[in-house]
């Protein structure tokens, strides 16, 4: 049977969400359009730009932060390096002087409110998510270009075909869990060690071990930061976030300052995380 070849960093993204495809898809379209005026040396003419966002990217965009993360993508910002701290202050600057920097080179007019229509009746059929650029250049010329966004943060430009992953073969080729039971079984080998032989196609085993240990500490963060934020979810919709109550009601008042004394205090209440007990142990691991 023919198999995709997926590596686990094709699954396991670093970036700023809330959505792989409704906030980094777009984020990355993004870059990779104005990249790509930027290597045909048109960056510096364009004049003018708009952002068109149709189906599911334009229904739930607001909530999920399309529109900022299209305009932090212009930007050149990338969302795997870009400071969450700092949204807020640059897309409020950019909403009020009117301007956008591209690539953080070249300053135009820019007015997110008319520049990046949500179009909810309209759907593009290859796929929901998609977004199209529409450039005016000095000249008078025009570019229109149309990615989509397919989920994980996946990204295909109209018209391009990627067939990089079919390319690759791996030693141990998976397409259900019977498959890597299978290998499994055949070699002696656990499921790590299947999944390390197949990750060596990409890189090499230091590459990979730093890249998984890169991961685990962005999901610390990650899980960290939501524990000890209060207010409401960004996004519009006025959600409010719940982990910090529940964190706070769970502990007790216990004292801790930074990650590693937090997980020692969950596993001082370890009786009053019943639910999590599993993923206590996950982060108990993690953190040794």
């Amino acid at each position: 049977m023919a198999h995709e070849a997926i590596s686990i960093f094709h699954m396991f993204k670093i970036g700023i969400g809330p959505s792989s495809s409704h906030t980094l898809g777009p984020w990355r379209a993004s870059q990779r359009f104005i990249q790509s005026l930027e290597n045909k040396n048109l960056l510096q003419q364009v004049t003018n730009l708009q952002v068109l966002l149709y189906g599911s990217l334009a229904k739930t965009g607001k909530g999920h932060g399309t529109d900022i993360a299209v305009q932090l993508g212009l930007c050149g910002e990338d969302p795997v390096t870009f400071d969450i701290n700092n949204i807020e202050a640059k897309i409020n600057d950019i909403k009020a002087m009117k301007r956008i920097v591209l690539n953080g080179k070249h300053e135009i007019d820019f007015e997110p409110a008319e520049d990046i229509e949500f179009l909810i009746s309209e759907s593009l059929p290859f796929h929901p998510n998609a977004l199209t650029f529409l450039v005016n250049f000095i000249n008078g010329e025009t570019l229109a270009e149309t990615y989509y966004s397919i989920g994980g943060g996946f990204v295909v430009k109209e018209g391009e075909l990627n067939n990089d992953a079919n390319n690759v073969v791996l030693p141990f080729p998976i397409n259900t869990a019977n498959d890597l039971l299978h290998w499994c079984m055949k070699t002696g080998m656990n499921i790590s060690e299947v999944v390390m032989e197949n990750e060596l196609v990409w890189k090499s085993e230091a590459e990979v071990k730093a890249g998984v240990l890169k991961i685990w500490q962005a999901m610390k963060e990650c899980a960290y930061r939501g524990c000890h934020t209060e207010g409401t979810l960004p996004g519009g919709l006025n959600v409010k976030r719940r982990a910090f109550d529940i964190n706070k009601k769970l502990l007790g008042g216990e004292n801790y300052t930074d990650y590693a004394s937090w997980i020692s205090a969950i596993r001082k209440k370890r009786k009053r995380f019943p639910v999590h007990i599993r993923l206590g142990k996950l982060f108990c691991t993690g953190s040794k």
